[in-house]
């Protein structure tokens, strides 16, 4: 469960007051905190340590017979890792929904199939904090900004070695794909996994291990809400 009276970890830039919104008598709106990183840097697993409802942005991928889905260029393999095999405004419109009413309706996604298999409903009680957590939720950063629906925006990232064998090992133990096809998404992955995390910073997600993105929601669960920099450089 998530320690809402610890204090955030690094350096004090890291953690200036200024970039939070004071705390004031008036009740605390629902805000989102968006969780991304590369593809098996962690980020479910952190969602969960957190003890806050979780919405998986992953479910708004587009399904595979989507004549708009992009390809990896010089394969036929279509590219799950581009912004534009996802649904970004469907998901900015999910969150916005459970910041006004605390549900929203969201599609079921089975990655093996590349389809939506149902919908379900979507809710977070009387939670005044969720995490909305995917490779993508870098993409929706200024968007949920400029509709003060941000708490914070993280990036988190680790050794590209390490994310290949986590991805990996994921991916074949769930049946996600098939084997070559996963071979070959995580030879690129990890090759490229220097170059996501800068783009992902760029689009406003501040760049993190575990143990800090751990303090950085426990300032926002105490209502210190984070606004995002986009196009500030990564710490170094």
């Amino acid at each position: 469960m998530l320690d809402t009276n610890r204090r955030p970890e690094g350096s004090p830039a890291r953690v200036n007051a200024s970039h939070f919104c004071s705390v004031s008598s008036q009740p605390i709106p629902t805000r989102v905190v968006l969780l991304a990183g590369p593809s098996g840097s962690g980020k479910s697993v952190l969602a969960a340590r957190t003890g806050l409802p979780v919405l998986r942005l992953d479910d708004f991928y587009k399904e595979y017979d989507d004549p708009t889905l992009p390809r990896v260029p010089g394969s036929a393999d279509i590219d799950w890792d581009s912004a534009g095999s996802w649904d970004a405004d469907a998901a900015v419109a999910a969150i916005a929904e459970l910041c006004r009413t605390g549900r929203t309706d969201v599609p079921v996604y089975d990655i093996a199939t590349s389809s939506r298999t149902g919908h379900e409903t979507f809710h977070i009680e009387r939670s005044p904090l969720f995490v909305a957590e995917g490779i993508f939720a870098a993409d929706i950063v200024e968007r949920c900004q400029e509709l003060d629906l941000l708490a914070d925006a993280l990036c988190l990232r680790g050794r590209p070695s390490t994310t290949f064998r986590r991805r990996l090992v994921r991916d074949l133990r769930e049946g996600r794909k098939s084997v070559p096809f996963l071979l070959r998404r995580g030879w690129r992955l990890m090759r490229a996994e220097r170059r996501i995390v800068a783009r992902q910073t760029a689009l406003g997600a501040y760049p993190c291990g575990k143990e800090e993105a751990l303090g950085r929601f426990a300032a926002a669960a105490a209502g210190r809400c984070r606004r995002a920099s986009v196009g500030a450089p990564a710490p170094e």
